[in-house]
Protein backbone atom coordinates (compact mmCIF):
# COMPACT_ATOMS: atom_id res chain seq x y z
CA UNK A 1 0.00 0.00 0.00
CA UNK A 2 1.08 3.57 -0.70
CA UNK A 3 0.26 6.77 1.11
CA UNK A 4 -2.75 8.67 -0.26
CA UNK A 5 -0.73 11.75 -1.40
CA UNK A 6 1.63 9.52 -3.39
CA UNK A 7 -1.29 7.68 -5.02
CA UNK A 8 -2.94 11.02 -5.83
CA UNK A 9 0.22 12.28 -7.52
CA UNK A 10 0.78 9.11 -9.53
CA UNK A 11 -2.85 8.82 -10.64
CA UNK A 12 -3.02 12.52 -11.49
CA UNK A 13 0.04 12.21 -13.74
CA UNK A 14 -1.36 9.04 -15.33
CA UNK A 15 -4.72 10.73 -15.95
CA UNK A 16 -3.14 13.68 -17.75
CA UNK A 17 -0.67 11.56 -19.76
CA UNK A 18 -3.29 9.08 -20.98
CA UNK A 19 -5.81 11.77 -21.93
CA UNK A 20 -3.21 13.77 -23.85
CA UNK A 21 -2.06 10.52 -25.51
CA UNK A 22 -5.55 10.13 -26.93
CA UNK A 23 -6.98 7.21 -24.93
CA UNK A 24 -10.75 7.17 -24.55
CA UNK A 25 -11.75 8.98 -21.39
CA UNK A 26 -13.81 6.06 -20.04
CA UNK A 27 -10.76 3.78 -20.34
CA UNK A 28 -8.61 6.32 -18.50
CA UNK A 29 -11.15 6.83 -15.71
CA UNK A 30 -11.56 3.09 -15.24
CA UNK A 31 -7.82 2.42 -15.18
CA UNK A 32 -7.06 5.26 -12.78
CA UNK A 33 -9.88 4.25 -10.45
CA UNK A 34 -8.99 0.55 -10.30
CA UNK A 35 -5.22 0.98 -10.09
CA UNK A 36 -5.53 3.84 -7.61
CA UNK A 37 -7.85 1.84 -5.33
CA UNK A 38 -5.50 -1.14 -5.43
CA UNK A 39 -2.53 1.07 -4.56
CA UNK A 40 -4.47 2.55 -1.65
CA UNK A 41 -5.62 -0.75 -0.09
CA UNK A 42 -3.44 -3.43 -1.66
CA UNK A 43 -6.50 -5.67 -1.93
CA UNK A 44 -7.94 -7.02 -5.18
CA UNK A 45 -11.27 -7.79 -3.48
CA UNK A 46 -11.84 -4.17 -2.47
CA UNK A 47 -10.83 -3.05 -5.95
CA UNK A 48 -13.32 -5.37 -7.66
CA UNK A 49 -16.02 -4.39 -5.19
CA UNK A 50 -15.47 -0.77 -6.22
CA UNK A 51 -16.08 -1.66 -9.87
CA UNK A 52 -19.14 -3.83 -9.29
CA UNK A 53 -20.89 -1.53 -6.82
CA UNK A 54 -20.29 1.52 -9.00
CA UNK A 55 -21.67 -0.19 -12.11
CA UNK A 56 -24.71 -1.45 -10.18
CA UNK A 57 -25.42 1.99 -8.71
CA UNK A 58 -25.40 3.55 -12.18
CA UNK A 59 -27.43 0.91 -13.99
CA UNK A 60 -30.19 0.77 -11.36
CA UNK A 61 -30.64 4.55 -11.24
CA UNK A 62 -33.87 5.42 -13.07
CA UNK A 63 -32.65 8.98 -13.67
CA UNK A 64 -30.34 7.67 -16.38
CA UNK A 65 -33.36 6.71 -18.48
CA UNK A 66 -33.92 10.42 -19.18
CA UNK A 67 -30.71 10.74 -21.20
CA UNK A 68 -31.42 8.17 -23.95
CA UNK A 69 -35.07 9.26 -24.16
CA UNK A 70 -34.23 12.93 -24.69
CA UNK A 71 -31.56 12.02 -27.27
CA UNK A 72 -34.03 9.75 -29.05
CA UNK A 73 -36.63 12.53 -29.04
CA UNK A 74 -34.19 14.85 -30.77
CA UNK A 75 -33.19 12.15 -33.25
CA UNK A 76 -36.80 11.54 -34.31
CA UNK A 77 -37.49 15.24 -34.82
CA UNK A 78 -34.24 15.89 -36.63
CA UNK A 79 -34.77 13.01 -39.06
CA UNK A 80 -38.31 14.22 -39.75
CA UNK A 81 -36.92 17.57 -40.89
CA UNK A 82 -38.63 19.51 -38.12
CA UNK A 83 -35.47 21.53 -37.43
CA UNK A 84 -35.44 22.64 -41.07
CA UNK A 85 -39.10 23.66 -40.87
CA UNK A 86 -38.47 25.61 -37.68
CA UNK A 87 -35.60 27.44 -39.37
CA UNK A 88 -37.78 28.36 -42.35
CA UNK A 89 -40.49 29.78 -40.06
CA UNK A 90 -37.97 31.85 -38.08
CA UNK A 91 -36.34 33.04 -41.28
CA UNK A 92 -39.66 34.21 -42.73
CA UNK A 93 -40.98 36.04 -39.67
CA UNK A 94 -37.64 37.74 -39.00
CA UNK A 95 -37.28 38.95 -42.60
CA UNK A 96 -37.43 42.66 -41.62
CA UNK A 97 -34.44 42.43 -39.27
CA UNK A 98 -30.81 43.01 -40.33
CA UNK A 99 -28.93 39.73 -40.45
CA UNK A 100 -32.18 37.78 -40.34
CA UNK A 101 -30.63 34.49 -41.48
CA UNK A 102 -28.04 34.58 -38.71
CA UNK A 103 -30.73 35.58 -36.18
CA UNK A 104 -32.90 32.71 -37.43
CA UNK A 105 -29.91 30.44 -36.91
CA UNK A 106 -29.53 31.61 -33.30
CA UNK A 107 -33.28 31.26 -32.66
CA UNK A 108 -33.45 27.89 -34.40
CA UNK A 109 -30.45 26.64 -32.47
CA UNK A 110 -32.00 27.83 -29.19
CA UNK A 111 -35.26 26.01 -29.82
CA UNK A 112 -33.63 22.93 -31.31
CA UNK A 113 -31.27 22.86 -28.34
CA UNK A 114 -34.28 22.57 -26.06
CA UNK A 115 -35.25 19.46 -28.01
CA UNK A 116 -31.90 17.70 -28.36
CA UNK A 117 -30.00 19.06 -25.35
CA UNK A 118 -26.77 18.31 -27.23
CA UNK A 119 -24.56 21.09 -28.61
CA UNK A 120 -22.82 18.91 -31.18
CA UNK A 121 -26.16 17.77 -32.62
CA UNK A 122 -27.29 21.39 -32.99
CA UNK A 123 -23.99 22.40 -34.61
CA UNK A 124 -24.16 19.56 -37.12
CA UNK A 125 -27.81 20.22 -37.97
CA UNK A 126 -27.51 23.96 -38.59
CA UNK A 127 -24.18 23.63 -40.39
CA UNK A 128 -26.12 21.75 -43.06
CA UNK A 129 -29.33 23.83 -42.91
CA UNK A 130 -28.22 27.43 -42.37
CA UNK A 131 -24.77 27.68 -43.96
CA UNK A 132 -25.83 27.07 -47.61
CA UNK A 133 -28.70 29.55 -47.22
CA UNK A 134 -26.45 32.29 -45.82
CA UNK A 135 -23.89 31.69 -48.56
CA UNK A 136 -26.65 32.07 -51.16
CA UNK A 137 -27.26 35.60 -49.87
CA UNK A 138 -23.57 36.44 -49.83
CA UNK A 139 -23.03 36.50 -46.05
CA UNK A 140 -19.50 36.97 -44.80
CA UNK A 141 -18.32 33.42 -44.27
CA UNK A 142 -16.74 33.93 -40.86
CA UNK A 143 -19.83 35.82 -39.65
CA UNK A 144 -22.10 32.99 -40.83
CA UNK A 145 -19.97 30.21 -39.38
CA UNK A 146 -19.64 32.04 -36.06
CA UNK A 147 -23.42 32.28 -35.71
CA UNK A 148 -23.69 28.51 -36.16
CA UNK A 149 -20.90 27.47 -33.81
CA UNK A 150 -21.61 30.16 -31.21
CA UNK A 151 -25.34 29.56 -30.89
CA UNK A 152 -24.88 25.77 -30.83
CA UNK A 153 -23.48 26.24 -27.32
CA UNK A 154 -27.04 26.95 -26.19
CA UNK A 155 -27.67 23.21 -26.50
CA UNK A 156 -26.11 22.44 -23.14
CA UNK A 157 -27.79 25.26 -21.23
CA UNK A 158 -31.42 25.34 -22.34
CA UNK A 159 -33.26 22.36 -20.84
CA UNK A 160 -33.63 19.47 -21.25
CA UNK A 161 -29.83 19.46 -21.31
CA UNK A 162 -27.90 16.21 -21.14
CA UNK A 163 -25.12 18.06 -19.30
CA UNK A 164 -27.54 19.27 -16.63
CA UNK A 165 -28.78 15.71 -16.16
CA UNK A 166 -25.24 14.39 -15.77
CA UNK A 167 -24.32 17.27 -13.44
CA UNK A 168 -27.35 16.58 -11.25
CA UNK A 169 -26.50 12.87 -11.07
CA UNK A 170 -22.88 13.57 -10.11
CA UNK A 171 -23.73 15.93 -7.24
CA UNK A 172 -26.99 14.11 -6.36
CA UNK A 173 -29.19 17.22 -6.62
CA UNK A 174 -32.59 17.85 -8.20
CA UNK A 175 -32.41 17.70 -11.99
CA UNK A 176 -35.73 19.53 -12.26
CA UNK A 177 -34.30 22.49 -10.33
CA UNK A 178 -31.20 22.48 -12.53
CA UNK A 179 -33.43 22.59 -15.62
CA UNK A 180 -35.26 25.55 -14.12
CA UNK A 181 -31.93 27.20 -13.30
CA UNK A 182 -30.73 26.93 -16.89
CA UNK A 183 -33.88 28.24 -18.55
CA UNK A 184 -33.57 32.01 -17.97
CA UNK A 185 -29.77 32.26 -18.46
CA UNK A 186 -30.21 30.30 -21.69
CA UNK A 187 -32.89 32.68 -22.95
CA UNK A 188 -30.82 35.71 -21.93
CA UNK A 189 -27.78 34.34 -23.77
CA UNK A 190 -29.87 33.63 -26.88
CA UNK A 191 -31.27 37.17 -26.73
CA UNK A 192 -27.80 38.70 -26.40
CA UNK A 193 -26.61 36.66 -29.38
CA UNK A 194 -29.57 37.84 -31.45
CA UNK A 195 -28.94 41.48 -30.47
CA UNK A 196 -25.25 41.14 -31.38
CA UNK A 197 -26.07 39.70 -34.81
CA UNK A 198 -28.64 42.41 -35.58
CA UNK A 199 -26.39 45.24 -34.37
CA UNK A 200 -23.38 43.92 -36.27
CA UNK A 201 -25.42 43.51 -39.46
CA UNK A 202 -26.78 47.06 -39.07
CA UNK A 203 -23.30 48.54 -38.74
CA UNK A 204 -21.81 46.37 -41.50
CA UNK A 205 -24.55 45.53 -44.05
CA UNK A 206 -21.93 43.86 -46.23
CA UNK A 207 -21.58 41.10 -43.62
CA UNK A 208 -25.22 40.05 -44.00
CA UNK A 209 -26.86 41.19 -47.26
CA UNK A 210 -30.65 41.09 -47.24
CA UNK A 211 -30.93 40.25 -50.95
CA UNK A 212 -29.53 37.62 -53.24
CA UNK A 213 -27.15 39.30 -55.65
CA UNK A 214 -29.00 40.40 -58.79
CA UNK A 215 -32.46 40.23 -57.20
CA UNK A 216 -34.48 43.35 -56.50
CA UNK A 217 -36.27 42.11 -53.40
CA UNK A 218 -35.32 40.36 -50.22
CA UNK A 219 -36.18 36.70 -50.46
CA UNK A 220 -37.75 34.85 -47.54
CA UNK A 221 -39.66 31.79 -48.69
CA UNK A 222 -43.17 31.60 -47.28
CA UNK A 223 -43.39 28.35 -45.28
CA UNK A 224 -46.10 25.92 -46.35
CA UNK A 225 -48.91 24.88 -44.06
CA UNK A 226 -47.25 21.52 -43.42
CA UNK A 227 -43.97 23.24 -42.52
CA UNK A 228 -45.75 25.59 -40.12
CA UNK A 229 -47.48 22.69 -38.39
CA UNK A 230 -44.17 20.83 -38.19
CA UNK A 231 -42.26 23.83 -36.81
CA UNK A 232 -44.98 24.69 -34.31
CA UNK A 233 -44.97 21.04 -33.27
CA UNK A 234 -41.45 21.57 -31.96
CA UNK A 235 -42.67 24.50 -29.84
CA UNK A 236 -45.68 22.53 -28.55
CA UNK A 237 -43.48 19.61 -27.59
CA UNK A 238 -41.04 21.86 -25.73
CA UNK A 239 -43.87 23.52 -23.83
CA UNK A 240 -45.34 20.13 -22.98
CA UNK A 241 -42.07 18.68 -21.71
CA UNK A 242 -40.77 21.72 -19.83
CA UNK A 243 -44.19 22.96 -18.68
CA UNK A 244 -45.07 19.56 -17.24
CA UNK A 245 -41.68 19.31 -15.59
CA UNK A 246 -41.70 22.80 -14.07
CA UNK A 247 -45.34 22.47 -12.95
CA UNK A 248 -44.52 19.25 -11.15
CA UNK A 249 -46.69 17.01 -13.33
CA UNK A 250 -43.71 14.96 -14.53
CA UNK A 251 -40.42 13.81 -13.12
CA UNK A 252 -37.42 14.29 -15.46
CA UNK A 253 -37.73 10.65 -16.56
CA UNK A 254 -41.47 10.97 -17.20
CA UNK A 255 -41.03 14.23 -19.11
CA UNK A 256 -38.42 12.52 -21.30
CA UNK A 257 -40.86 9.69 -22.00
CA UNK A 258 -43.67 12.14 -22.81
CA UNK A 259 -41.34 14.10 -25.10
CA UNK A 260 -40.20 10.97 -26.89
CA UNK A 261 -43.81 9.83 -27.37
CA UNK A 262 -44.77 13.25 -28.72
CA UNK A 263 -41.77 13.21 -31.08
CA UNK A 264 -42.93 9.87 -32.48
CA UNK A 265 -46.38 11.29 -33.19
CA UNK A 266 -45.15 14.54 -34.78
CA UNK A 267 -42.46 12.81 -36.82
CA UNK A 268 -45.00 10.26 -38.11
CA UNK A 269 -47.29 13.10 -39.19
CA UNK A 270 -44.29 14.68 -40.92
CA UNK A 271 -43.66 11.47 -42.86
CA UNK A 272 -41.13 9.41 -40.90
CA UNK A 273 -41.64 5.69 -41.41
CA UNK A 274 -40.63 2.39 -39.80
CA UNK A 275 -37.22 1.98 -41.42
CA UNK A 276 -36.27 5.55 -40.42
CA UNK A 277 -37.46 5.01 -36.85
CA UNK A 278 -35.34 1.88 -36.66
CA UNK A 279 -32.29 3.77 -37.93
CA UNK A 280 -32.94 6.58 -35.46
CA UNK A 281 -33.06 4.12 -32.55
CA UNK A 282 -29.80 2.47 -33.64
CA UNK A 283 -28.04 5.82 -34.11
CA UNK A 284 -29.28 7.02 -30.73
CA UNK A 285 -27.90 3.86 -29.18
CA UNK A 286 -24.50 4.58 -30.71
CA UNK A 287 -24.62 8.01 -29.09
CA UNK A 288 -25.90 6.89 -25.71
CA UNK A 289 -23.87 3.72 -25.10
CA UNK A 290 -20.52 5.55 -24.71
CA UNK A 291 -22.20 8.08 -22.41
CA UNK A 292 -23.52 5.37 -20.09
CA UNK A 293 -20.12 3.64 -20.01
CA UNK A 294 -18.58 7.02 -19.21
CA UNK A 295 -21.01 7.47 -16.33
CA UNK A 296 -20.15 4.02 -14.95
CA UNK A 297 -16.41 4.68 -14.97
CA UNK A 298 -17.04 8.17 -13.59
CA UNK A 299 -18.87 6.60 -10.65
CA UNK A 300 -15.79 4.46 -10.05
CA UNK A 301 -13.61 7.57 -10.27
CA UNK A 302 -15.79 9.46 -7.78
CA UNK A 303 -15.68 6.55 -5.32
CA UNK A 304 -11.90 6.33 -5.66
CA UNK A 305 -11.66 10.05 -4.85
CA UNK A 306 -13.85 9.53 -1.78
CA UNK A 307 -11.95 6.45 -0.55
CA UNK A 308 -8.62 8.20 -0.85
CA UNK A 309 -9.92 11.48 0.64
CA UNK A 310 -8.62 13.06 -2.54
CA UNK A 311 -11.14 15.90 -2.50
CA UNK A 312 -10.12 16.86 1.04
CA UNK A 313 -6.45 16.83 0.07
CA UNK A 314 -7.01 18.97 -3.02
CA UNK A 315 -9.13 21.35 -1.00
CA UNK A 316 -6.36 21.63 1.61
CA UNK A 317 -3.78 22.26 -1.12
CA UNK A 318 -5.84 25.00 -2.77
CA UNK A 319 -6.73 26.59 0.56
CA UNK A 320 -3.04 26.50 1.46
CA UNK A 321 -2.31 28.53 -1.68
CA UNK A 322 -4.28 31.41 -0.15
CA UNK A 323 -6.33 32.03 -3.29
CA UNK A 324 -9.60 32.78 -1.50
CA UNK A 325 -13.06 32.25 -3.08
CA UNK A 326 -12.25 34.56 -6.01
CA UNK A 327 -8.97 32.85 -6.81
CA UNK A 328 -10.50 29.38 -6.51
CA UNK A 329 -13.24 30.32 -8.97
CA UNK A 330 -10.73 31.77 -11.45
CA UNK A 331 -8.66 28.59 -11.18
CA UNK A 332 -11.72 26.45 -11.96
CA UNK A 333 -12.57 28.63 -14.98
CA UNK A 334 -9.05 28.29 -16.39
CA UNK A 335 -9.11 24.53 -15.95
CA UNK A 336 -12.54 24.24 -17.63
CA UNK A 337 -11.47 26.41 -20.57
CA UNK A 338 -8.27 24.38 -21.00
CA UNK A 339 -10.08 21.05 -20.83
CA UNK A 340 -12.67 22.29 -23.33
CA UNK A 341 -9.93 22.43 -25.96
CA UNK A 342 -9.08 18.76 -25.38
CA UNK A 343 -12.14 16.66 -24.45
CA UNK A 344 -15.94 16.70 -24.62
CA UNK A 345 -18.27 18.37 -22.12
CA UNK A 346 -19.55 15.23 -20.38
CA UNK A 347 -16.02 14.01 -19.78
CA UNK A 348 -15.06 17.40 -18.33
CA UNK A 349 -17.99 17.26 -15.90
CA UNK A 350 -17.16 13.71 -14.85
CA UNK A 351 -13.50 14.61 -14.28
CA UNK A 352 -13.92 17.91 -12.47
CA UNK A 353 -17.30 18.26 -10.75
CA UNK A 354 -16.64 15.66 -8.00
CA UNK A 355 -13.62 17.78 -7.04
CA UNK A 356 -14.87 21.28 -7.86
CA UNK A 357 -18.30 21.20 -6.24
CA UNK A 358 -17.00 20.76 -2.63
CA UNK A 359 -14.58 23.63 -3.28
CA UNK A 360 -17.35 25.81 -4.68
CA UNK A 361 -19.70 24.95 -1.82
CA UNK A 362 -16.98 25.94 0.66
CA UNK A 363 -16.58 29.21 -1.28
CA UNK A 364 -20.29 29.98 -0.78
CA UNK A 365 -21.68 29.10 -4.21
CA UNK A 366 -25.38 28.29 -4.64
CA UNK A 367 -25.69 24.77 -6.05
CA UNK A 368 -27.86 25.80 -9.01
CA UNK A 369 -25.91 28.96 -9.83
CA UNK A 370 -22.64 27.03 -9.80
CA UNK A 371 -24.03 24.39 -12.16
CA UNK A 372 -25.06 27.00 -14.75
CA UNK A 373 -21.81 28.90 -14.25
CA UNK A 374 -19.80 25.72 -14.76
CA UNK A 375 -21.67 24.65 -17.88
CA UNK A 376 -21.19 28.10 -19.40
CA UNK A 377 -17.45 27.83 -18.72
CA UNK A 378 -17.31 24.35 -20.22
CA UNK A 379 -19.28 25.43 -23.30
CA UNK A 380 -16.97 28.44 -23.69
CA UNK A 381 -14.10 25.96 -23.66
CA UNK A 382 -15.66 24.22 -26.66
CA UNK A 383 -15.16 27.45 -28.63
CA UNK A 384 -11.66 28.19 -27.28
CA UNK A 385 -8.72 27.94 -29.72
CA UNK A 386 -6.90 25.91 -30.78
CA UNK A 387 -9.00 22.77 -30.32
CA UNK A 388 -12.59 23.86 -29.55
CA UNK A 389 -14.78 20.81 -30.14
CA UNK A 390 -17.75 22.76 -31.55
CA UNK A 391 -15.50 24.50 -34.06
CA UNK A 392 -14.21 21.18 -35.36
CA UNK A 393 -17.80 19.87 -35.48
CA UNK A 394 -18.88 22.78 -37.69
CA UNK A 395 -15.77 22.38 -39.85
CA UNK A 396 -16.62 18.74 -40.47
CA UNK A 397 -20.34 19.30 -41.03
CA UNK A 398 -20.51 22.30 -43.38
CA UNK A 399 -20.84 21.27 -47.04
CA UNK A 400 -17.85 23.40 -48.06
CA UNK A 401 -14.33 21.94 -47.88
CA UNK A 402 -12.74 25.36 -48.34
CA UNK A 403 -13.91 26.53 -44.89
CA UNK A 404 -11.00 27.00 -42.47
CA UNK A 405 -10.83 26.62 -38.70
CA UNK A 406 -9.47 30.18 -38.45
CA UNK A 407 -12.67 31.57 -40.00
CA UNK A 408 -14.87 29.66 -37.55
CA UNK A 409 -12.78 30.62 -34.51
CA UNK A 410 -12.79 34.29 -35.59
CA UNK A 411 -16.55 34.31 -36.07
CA UNK A 412 -17.12 32.53 -32.73
CA UNK A 413 -15.14 34.96 -30.55
CA UNK A 414 -18.09 37.41 -29.96
CA UNK A 415 -20.28 34.51 -28.81
CA UNK A 416 -17.48 33.31 -26.54
CA UNK A 417 -17.34 36.79 -25.01
CA UNK A 418 -21.13 36.85 -24.50
CA UNK A 419 -20.91 33.57 -22.61
CA UNK A 420 -18.22 35.02 -20.36
CA UNK A 421 -20.45 38.06 -19.72
CA UNK A 422 -23.37 35.89 -18.56
CA UNK A 423 -20.94 33.85 -16.44
CA UNK A 424 -19.69 37.05 -14.82
CA UNK A 425 -23.23 38.24 -14.06
CA UNK A 426 -24.03 34.97 -12.30
CA UNK A 427 -20.72 35.09 -10.45
CA UNK A 428 -20.36 38.66 -9.17
CA UNK A 429 -23.96 39.74 -8.72
CA UNK A 430 -25.59 37.45 -6.14
CA UNK A 431 -29.05 39.03 -6.48
CA UNK A 432 -29.04 38.47 -10.24
CA UNK A 433 -27.64 34.98 -9.78
CA UNK A 434 -30.49 34.11 -7.45
CA UNK A 435 -33.04 35.55 -9.87
CA UNK A 436 -31.51 33.77 -12.85
CA UNK A 437 -31.48 30.40 -11.14
CA UNK A 438 -34.72 30.39 -9.13
CA UNK A 439 -37.02 33.01 -10.75
CA UNK A 440 -36.53 34.97 -7.52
Amino acid sequence: MLEAPTVLLLMGIALIVFIVAGLHIYVVLGMVSLVGTYLLFGDVGITLELASSSAYAVLRNAVFAAIPLFVLMGEFMSRAGMATDLYKIANYFLRKLPGRLAIATVLGNAVFAAVTGVSVASAMTFSRIAYPEMMKFGYNRSFALGSIAGSASLGMLIPPSVLLIVWGIIIEKSIGKLFLAGFIPGLILALLMGIYVSARASMRPDLAPSKIKGDTESIATVPTGKEIISGLGVIVLILLVLGGLFAGFFTPMESAAVGCGGAIIFSYIKGLRWSQYRTAVVDSGKTIAPVLVLLMTAAMYAKFLALGSVVDMIQDIINGMGLGPFGVTVLMILIWLALGTLIDSISIILLTVPIFWPLAEAAGWDVNAFAIFGILAIEAGLLTPPLGLLVYTVKGAVPDPSVTLTEIFAGSIPYWILMLIVMTIIWIWPVTATFLTTFG
